[in-house]
């Protein structure tokens, strides 16, 4: 086969950092070749290179055989290269066919109507299922992301780069895009999956380079090569996809949450009758399809959403009208589902952001006045320990991080306040296995030191990795909490249908 992408020697520097250090990338024609390598290993930057957003201090790059100089994207877009960006570039408030056709448009007259005849033909060509005429802010995250690759495809695209693509997606939209990959190449584009989850690389991707630390390890067949020996690869060393823990002894409540109900976005009832109790020394862990009521759960308890009836108790303490700065200084720590949205206020240096919750109180500040050399030395330790990597270091906006130190930089933050209940949504989203092995060791340690967890998580592994129980969600009602040691995944999925499982014969009571 001919290689339709070369990227030999590249090198780029930013302050402070070396993110490609002579970097050697050959992607043949028809292939899915995935770049895998740890957050921050310069994945997405030497992807921006090939797409015209930075330019190489050094290194050649061929396009179908011929050197090429890409100083921007349209220079990219004229070569065939296309791009769907870990964070999508979408206008919310316009539909479909005008994200599409927008920079494109053309003449004076905007043609709308053929614009959107081409785009649901490319839709049915590559089984994308979707509306030209919908509007951004109406379909789901997985549908988005499909617009940004149609938006691919009416440029004409031959290669395809992926930047983290599984990153905001459920299970079931995962899967669905793994068959939109295999038609694309089917029809003959070539693809740049960048990613560092393992089993998605397993499923569709033929060749995989690995890089780490902005250097080059090794290209490996990907139909030849285990996981543990790519994993290994990609960190420097051997790596547990098993969290070691002992047995939980847990205590007093801490959480306890009575007859709860709560309005979705649609002012219909997205929690119904929820109760539950989360104790100190335990690790409770939700598991459902999304879009079963944990994101009104999770909203309700940390006072992102008001609770319609019910209440919810942290340490005793009645919180159902607290606000959200009485509810943290009572002992809640939250990692939210949307790092973007609810973690981190993106202009802000990560710095500012690591004393967010915290930066009023002893020792950040006195006589309402901040002290300038605690809160760096507090926001350097977070990320010294939990390896939050960033050219600028601690002044570096929080914008600027890569989405897996971003996640990084959140779980440090709310697991160094050392809080009496974390509610830990999707902790690990969009980190790789070394920051996952990490991050779930330092959850079973919060556990260990008598704290509560309330683990929220799509990903039954990671339920079943961390959990002591497990509260099964369907439809906005709690079905069923049973001991992780006394189920297994069969059962709980069957109960995220809705179905109530008991004993071995597994009867419904629904």
């Amino acid at each position: 086969m001919s290689h339709v992408i070369e990227m030999l020697n590249i090198r780029k520097e930013f302050p402070g950092i070396v993110a490609n250090d002579d970097i050697t990338l050959q992607v043949e024609q028809g292939e899915i070749h995935a770049i895998l390598g740890e957050n921050g290993a310069g994945k997405s930057t030497l992807m921006s290179i090939l797409f015209g957003l930075y330019r190489a201090d050094r290194g050649t790059i061929k396009v179908r055989g011929k050197e090429v100089h890409i100083a921007n994207p349209n220079n990219a877009s004229a070569l065939g290269i296309g791009m769907v960006h870990q964070h999508f570039q979408l206008v919310q408030n316009f539909t479909v066919t005008e994200n599409i056709i927008l920079g494109r448009e053309g003449g004076f007259i905007l043609d709308r109507r053929t614009a959107a005849k081409r785009i649901k033909a490319l839709s049915e060509q590559y089984g994308l299922s979707i509306d030209p005429y919908s509007i951004i802010s109406d379909i789901t995250v997985g549908m988005q992301q499909r617009v940004e690759i149609l938006k691919m495809l009416y440029r004409d695209a031959e290669i395809l780069i992926f930047d983290e693509p599984t990153a905001v997606l459920t299970p079931q939209e995962i899967d669905e895009l793994m068959q939109i990959m295999r038609n694309l190449v089917k029809e003959g584009k070539s693809i740049i999956l960048i990613t560092h989850k393992l089993d998605e690389i397993k499923a569709v991707a033929d060749r995989c380079t690995i890089i780490r630390r902005g250097k080059f390890v090794d290209l490996v067949d990907v139909a030849t090569t285990s996981q543990a020996k790519m994993a290994a690869m990609m960190v420097g060393r051997q790596v547990n996809f098993k969290v070691k823990k002992k047995p939980a002894e847990p205590k007093e409540p801490v959480l306890f949450i009575k007859d709860l109900n709560v309005l979705n976005n649609k002012k219909v009832l997205g929690v119904k009758d929820f109760s539950l109790e989360v104790r100190s020394g335990e690790i409770v862990g939700i598991a459902g399809v999304d879009g079963n009521g944990q994101t009104e759960l999770v909203e309700a308890i940390t006072g992102l959403r008001s609770i319609a009836s019910g209440s919810v108790q942290i340490n005793g303490t009645d919180i159902t009208e607290k606000d959200i700065k009485e509810r943290n200084e009572i002992g809640l720590g939250h990692i939210p589902e949307d790092r973007q949205k609810r973690g981190l206020v993106m202009q802000f240096p990560i710095r500012d952001n690591m004393v967010i919750k915290e930066y009023y109180r002893k020792p950040f500040s006195k006589n309402g006045l901040l002290k300038e050399e605690v809160i760096r030395k507090h926001a350097q330790d977070i990320c010294d320990a939990f390896d939050v990597r960033s050219g600028e270091g601690i002044e570096s906006a929080a914008g600027k991080l890569s989405g897996g130190n971003q996640q990084k930089a959140i779980v440090g933050r709310e697991m160094m306040l050392e809080p009496n209940l974390l509610i830990a949504v999707q902790p690990t989203r969009g980190l790789d296995v070394g920051a996952i092995e990490y991050i779930h060791k330092r959850l079973v340690e919060h556990r260990d030191k008598g704290h509560a967890v309330l683990l929220v998580s799509f990903e039954l592994d990671e339920i079943f990795n961390l959990s002591d129980r497990i509260a099964v969600m369907n439809s906005g009602r709690l079905i069923d909490t049973v001991f992780t040691n006394e189920t297994n995944e069969q059962d709980v999925g069957l109960m995220m249908t809705g179905v109530k499982v008991r004993g071995a014969d597994h009867e419904s009571t629904i």
